[in-house]
Parts: structure tokens; sequence; C-alpha cells
């Protein structure tokens, strides 16, 4: 719907631009990441939302203009619910799109998605001082999943027109194996996660490879400016392609790619409608109680267990604040909310293992009889869990040391209806860019860390109200269905 001359961005005005952009032509999202998954518990099977940022992104805009999801099938009860042509109906409570399951084997999962996506891509991108390892019995089988996952999305297209939007840094050869296929269908790729400066990305011994890979793409699409910016000069200094400046675009043998910022968001009516449910205040009583927080000042973190979210020097900045401001000991607790993530991978076992006893000498060397600084809670929270959380909290700390965009900074801000809270965010992540009023910090700098919380618990209610206020008028325009508005609009230029 239009408000005078301006767009307002809903499902209902997301429908409208799909139906008029896109026609009937299939939209095809594709993903490693399934937004659903089955699995066994004891005798039945429970469909659950895995925590991903590209699944909360990307679930409410196919809910909106339907189309197909083709994922990674890793439920253990995923085979059990779809049907012949391994699909099935999502979200189970209201089915508004297909969810195109494909199939992995253990040793295409543990080369393609632990081995080269996670092991080598993923600290190539974010300069999170974790070496990168390449391994060529890795890149041969990324290739393989690529190239599977193309036999899949063809199939799903068949012979008529299609838009296939392809997500992040898994699927670095995928749109142009498509392409060669089938050069009539308009591809677009959005890579979630930074992109590193050119010095950095050469040490990938088949840049050239995911690079004319990407080029695959008619629109290829980053969080921020700069890292376009970064993406282009790596183009430039590597493979022979002319690079227009003024449109942002790379010209590879005669094929136009497109190169755009477009910053990911949330839902934000959804995650406020929810945040203002009476189940809601329910729950946080229930929180409370069980964790003892009664009169307490409370903190809150939500992160996958990853070395790029800057756990450790949470921690360490929460530790020298303790120490500092011993006034707070016993009426100020933070609660670390994650999910274990990747833990087959050296570098992340090694990081839960000193995030897990970071924790316990911390609450060694200040707990009371009945207080610990910091609770650490290593399980999968649905979407309703986290907003209780994020409503309970008096601070949210989001201390990436690199980071594409970072929704979780978004999800606490939208859920803040009462304009009460603050946001302590790392400039180091694409939502600093946009919520600028919140207070930025750098991670690395634990004294300044540390009287930030401290200014975050004695801030102006007043003052706490104008910041949140400020914030949530960003988020709310700025939605996801704006987000993926804008670029379902780029690709019908394109077709």
């Amino acid at each position: 719907m239009r408000l005078g001359l301006k767009m307002v961005w809903d499902k209902e005005s997301l429908k409208e631009v799909v139906r008029a952009k896109i026609g009937d032509r299939k939209f095809i999202v594709v993903s490693n990441r399934e937004p659903y998954l089955h699995v066994f518990q004891g005798d039945e099977i429970r469909c659950v939302t895995p925590p991903s940022g590209v699944v909360t992104a990307l679930d409410p805009v196919l809910r909106a203009c339907g189309g197909i999801w083709v994922a990674h099938g890793s439920g253990d009860a995923d085979k059990e619910v779809v049907d012949s042509n391994d699909r099935v109906q999502v979200p189970p409570e209201g089915p508004a799109y297909t969810l195109r399951r494909v199939w992995l084997t253990k040793e295409e999962e543990e080369a393609y998605y632990y081995g080269f996506s996670n092991e080598g891509l993923w600290p190539l991108c974010h300069i999170a001082f974790v070496r990168p390892i390449f391994n060529e019995a890795d890149w041969t089988v990324y290739r393989k999943v690529n190239e599977k996952f193309a036999e899949s999305v063809l199939r799903e297209i068949g012979d008529g027109a299609g838009f296939v939007f392809v997500q992040d840094y898994h699927f670095c050869l995928l749109s142009k194996i498509l392409k060669e296929k089938r050069p009539d269908i308009t591809v677009a790729q959005f890579w979630h996660i930074p992109w590193p400066n050119r010095e950095a990305f050469r040490v990938c011994p088949w840049g050239e490879e995911i690079l004319r890979g990407l080029l695959g793409n008619d629109l290829l699409c980053f969080q921020i400016r700069y890292h376009c910016q970064n993406f282009l000069d790596t183009i430039e200094r590597t493979i022979e392609a002319k690079i227009d400046y003024e449109r942002f675009s790379v010209i590879r043998e005669g094929k136009e790619t497109l190169v755009r910022p477009f910053p990911i968001s949330v839902d934000f009516e959804k995650i406020n409608q929810i945040a203002q449910d009476p189940g809601c205040d329910e729950e946080i009583k229930k929180i409370k109680r069980i964790l003892r927080l009664k009169n307490r000042l409370v903190g809150v973190g939500v992160d996958r267990i990853d070395y790029t979210k800057g756990i450790v020097e949470r921690f360490g900045a929460l530790d020298r604040f303790f120490e500092r401001y011993p006034e707070y000991l016993g009426h100020f607790t933070f609660i670390q909310l994650g999910a274990i993530s990747r833990i087959r991978i050296k570098s992340y076992k090694e990081w839960n293992d000193e995030i897990y006893h970071l924790m316990i000498d911390i609450n060694e060397k200040y707990h009371t009889r009945d207080w610990q600084p910091i609770i650490l809670q290593k399980s999968h929270f649905g979407p309703k869990d986290l907003i209780s959380y994020y409503r309970m909290a008096d601070v949210c700390i989001v201390s990436s040391l690199h980071d594409g965009m970072n929704l979780v900074a978004k999800e606490f801000v939208a859920s803040r209806f009462d304009n009460n809270g603050v946001l302590i965010l790392s400039r180091f992540t694409g939502s600093a860019r946009e919520l600028i009023d919140a207070l930025l910090i750098n991670p690395f700098a634990t004294d300044n860390f540390a009287d930030t919380i401290k200014q975050s618990l004695e801030m102006p209610a007043e003052e706490k109200a104008k910041r949140m206020e400020k914030m949530r008028e960003v988020i709310k325009e700025n939605n996801v269905y704006r987000w993926a508005g804008k670029i379902i609009g780029e690709l019908k230029k394109l077709a």
C-alpha cells in the first residue's frame, strides 16, 4: 500500500510487487539452511525452525509471496514427510510455499559445508584472526554440491521462466552453472557475510573460479556499499573484466553483473506484535523466577557460538565491568543465549571450550550465595522465547568482531514497543550503519566496552526512550518486505 507518495512495505505491498514484477514466472530461493526441518522426538515427528539469519529474513518473504525454497534437507526425519519429488508444504500450521529438499551424503556435508564453506570461506571473509583452511578435496566436493543444487533448481523451473534468488557463500559457483544451462532465467545472489579486501581474498587458491562463478549472476547483492567496493576492487585486481564504478557493475565476456547494497532486515510488525502478546509477559515472569532475576538488572546476548560474534571479548568486558564497578555485584546478571555451532570444526570446538571456561572463571571470581554474573544457555530458542528475553533485558549486547549485518540487533529493537532498553552494538556490524542511536563500541577496547555497559545501565529513561524510538522508526521503515521488494524490483529491470 501507499501512504501519500511513500510506499509502506508489508506483506500485502510485497505481494503486489511480486504480482507486478514476477507475474507467472517461478520464484525460487536457494540456501544451504532449510527454513523448517523435521526431527524425531520419541515416536513422533516434530517440525522446528533452525537458528539462522537467512531463515529469519526470508521465511516472511516466502510466506507473503509464495514460491519454492530449495535447501539441504538436514533433519533426521526430513525424508519421512516429503512427497515423491522431495517436496513438502510449509509452514506446517498454514502452508504458504514449497520446500524442496536436496539430499547430501555425510561426506558431501563434511567437505562442502564444514570444510570449504566454513573452514575456508567463512574465516577468509570475516578476517577475525582465524586462519582459513583450504583443502583441494573439499573444493572438489564443493563444486559437485553446487552442481547438485543446480540440477534441483533447474528441475523446479522446468521449461518456464523464472527468478532464482541464491543465498550466501555456500553457492559461489551455482549462478554461473544455472546461466550456462538456462541463459533466459534471471539470477540474483545475496552475499550475507562481509566481502574481504582484495589482499585478504588473494590467499584463496580458487579465487578466480569463485569470482567467475559469482559473475554468473545478473544481480549480486551485499549488505553495505563498502562490501560492494571490496568486491569490485577484487575483480579489478584478479580477473580480466570491465569495471564500471559509476553503475557499480562488472562486464565480462559480454555479460553485465550489477553489484548493489541491500541491507537486510526483519519483520518488524510480526516481532512487535509477538512482543505485545500477554503470553510474553507470563514467559518473562517464568524466566525471572527460574533464573532468580527478581529486582535485578538484566543483560542479554543472542548468538550462535561462533568466534566472529565477539563472545570472548564480551565476557572480558563484563569481567572488567564488575572489577571496576563492584556496586553492581549481585545486582546485574548477563544471560548469554546461543546454540552450539559447527562443533565438528576444530576452531569452533576450541572457541566453545574457551567461552565455557571463561564463564566459569568469571562466575567463580564474583558469585555470591544466590547470584552469579553470567548465565550461559547453549540451547535453541524459538522466536517467541527470544522475544521474551529481549523484552526482559535492560541491555542487549551485540559485540561481533565482523558481521555482514547482524539481525539480533534489529530483532531486539523491534521487540521494544515500550521504548525501553539499551542496545550496545559493535561498530564492525552492518547494523551499526543504520542503528546509529545504539551505544557503538569497539569490542576489542575492553575498558571502553566495560564503561559502556555501565553507561547503558545508568542511562536516564528519557534518553533510552528517545534513542529506541529513533531506531524503531528506522527498522519499521526498512523492514524485510522493503528489502525483498527492492531486490525483486531490480531483478525485473534485468529480466
